[in-house]
């Protein structure tokens, strides 16, 4: 499996890189034994239960910087996620690192039989927590 996807995906990391949380958890202490997951997969579900109306647009506030929290509210008040019957989950998700402190990443959602593409990108502040700085979704499939 290529370094930076999920099985079935087709983003790669420079140089086999990660993208990972270095073991710090949200106040920024180490957990030894238990891995984090990666902020990646954190956004990705995040993104999903708010655009599909599970959690509320605020839950991503303190989450995001810049246009994405305004873009965030644009998009929830759509509603584009929103399904009758299942429940939109991420299927599969990669990500490219361009330069240190970046992440952009796309996620497949599925919900039933429908498909929709999601990328993001994330930046890490100086407090070291990573923000949501772009969101966008592509059209059912």
């Amino acid at each position: 499996m290529p370094s930076g996807t999920r099985p079935g995906s087709q983003g790669r990391t420079p140089a086999g890189t990660a993208p990972a949380d270095h073991g710090r958890g949200p106040t920024g202490g180490a957990h030894l034994g238990v891995p984090q997951p990666r902020p990646t997969d954190r956004f990705a579900e995040l993104l999903v239960a708010v655009l599909s109306g599970q959690r509320p647009v605020h839950a991503m506030l303190r989450h995001s910087a810049g246009q994405a929290y305004d873009e965030l509210i644009r998009l929830a008040e759509r509603g584009p996620l929103r399904t009758r019957g299942a429940r939109p989950v991420v299927r599969d998700i990669g990500w490219f690192v361009p330069r240190e402190g970046a992440i952009e990443v796309f996620a497949r959602i599925g919900a039933g039989d429908r498909l929709r593409a999601m990328a993001f990108r994330l930046e890490r502040g100086r407090d070291l927590r990573w923000r949501c700085t772009a969101v966008e979704l592509g059209g059912p499939r």
